[in-house]
């Protein structure tokens, strides 16, 4: 496939280049969107393949047939991830974000805390929030350009009120992944803690060469009786749009519980959705996948060797994730000031750190899952935004 294609995405109606003014009061042609989490190139084939096939067949009338969806998400799991999980397992929601919530409905009351890994994926504050529930920040900590754990500093701000942990592998907004080990150590804390451990792997095909995501459940099986683990074709094959995720839970009595509350809310599986995640999750997805991963991890070579030239800058090691996560903090700005000289002068549009939690102060996240061109125009903007400091 051609990565490096322009594909009109205003004229698709896509949220990360129309809402830009909406969420941000920027407007212009000139600017780069490189926040929301989706990428910016064409869908393969066999996905727009299996929609045309889908819309001939004429029927779009309540379906219940989704066992080859189900077959295709075991496949893909046990092939690309050596986890082998059976269709039972599995419960089907409208997206990962609607599961966290659901999650947190299902072990948690009102009042009840939940604890996540900050700076971590805005969403999970806002759900917690929302349900009328307290965060309990967990403050990862920098180590040579990576987020690192620091379990001895986390027991000091556990209350006894948390019932919950949110756990994102790969993590977003730094780009981690998380090692066996740490995800041992990770499993080990949610059971001192009685926890239920939440982990959320949506992020787990993009993974930069040299390193390899490791499924909670395999990396501590002895979790089991408290784990839940959440996919989706969503990120790797930019299939948002479909509304569907796939929450896996091993423990029969765990399930039962999560399946109580997806009932309640009468949720059935979107019939594209289905027909989009069984295409993806095939031989066809495998090979485009890591032709999608090789082209990404170009575009953060191109950017992190731009942002060398930046003195006091540095970028993150990206190891899975097309997320990359660039650190200002040394050059003495305000969060505010960092983001109106980079959206007004390099017009670009990330994510703001602040957003992600304690931690994310003084940082951008930047999407790079973009054609290499757009990559190189914004490495270039970025230097000339920040010349004044060389």
């Amino acid at each position: 496939m051609n990565f490096d294609e322009l594909h009109d995405r205003v004229a698709t109606g896509s949220s990360k280049w129309t809402l830009l003014e909406g969420e941000f009061g920027i407007k212009g042609d000139d600017v780069i969107p490189m926040w929301i989490a989706d990428m910016d190139f064409k869908a393969p084939a066999f996905l727009s393949d299996a929609v045309h096939a889908a819309a001939d067949a004429g029927d779009f009338g309540y379906f219940a047939n989704i066992g080859s969806y189900l077959d295709a998400v075991c496949w893909w799991s046990q092939s690309r991830h050596g986890w082998s999980i059976v269709p039972d397992w599995i419960i089907n929601t409208a997206s990962i974000g609607n599961a966290v919530a659901f999650a947190i409905q299902t072990w948690s009351e009102p009042g009840d805390s939940v604890a996540i890994f900050t700076p971590v994926y805005h969403e999970f504050a806002r759900k917690i929030l929302r349900n009328d529930r307290v965060v309990t920040e967990l403050p990862l900590v920098v180590r040579n350009d990576r987020f690192t754990l620091d379990f001895e500093s986390y027991e000091g701000r556990m209350t006894g009120r948390e019932k919950i942990l949110i756990l994102c592998s790969p993590h977003n907004p730094g780009g981690r992944v998380w090692s066996a080990e740490e995800l041992q150590a990770i499993a080990d804390f949610a059971s001192r803690h009685d926890l239920v451990l939440v982990s959320d792997e949506i992020h787990n095909d993009i993974i930069m060469p040299g390193y390899r995501h490791v499924p909670t459940a395999l990396a501590a099986p002895e979790a089991t009786p408290r784990l839940v683990t959440m996919i989706s074709a969503s990120k790797t094959f930019s299939i948002a749009g479909a509304r569907l995720g796939a929450v896996i839970i091993e423990d029969e009595a765990l399930r039962s519980q999560f399946a109580n509350t997806v009932r309640r809310a009468d949720l059935a599986p979107n019939l594209f959705g289905v027909v989009l995640s069984r295409a993806a999750f095939s031989p066809a997805g495998a090979v485009w996948v890591d032709e999608l991963t090789g082209y990404l991890a170009g575009n953060y070579e191109v950017f992190r060797k731009g942002l060398l030239e930046i003195p006091g800058v540095s970028i993150h090691k990206l190891e899975g994730t097309y997320l990359a996560w660039v650190d200002f903090s040394r050059l003495g700005m305000t969060d505010d000031e960092l983001w109106r000289r980079v959206t007004e002068i390099a017009r670009l549009v990330p994510s703001p750190g602040p957003a992600f939690g304690s931690g994310g102060e003084g940082g951008l996240r930047f999407n790079l899952g973009t054609q290499r061109a757009r990559v190189e125009a914004a490495v270039e903007r970025l230097v000339d935004a920040f010349a004044d400091l060389q």
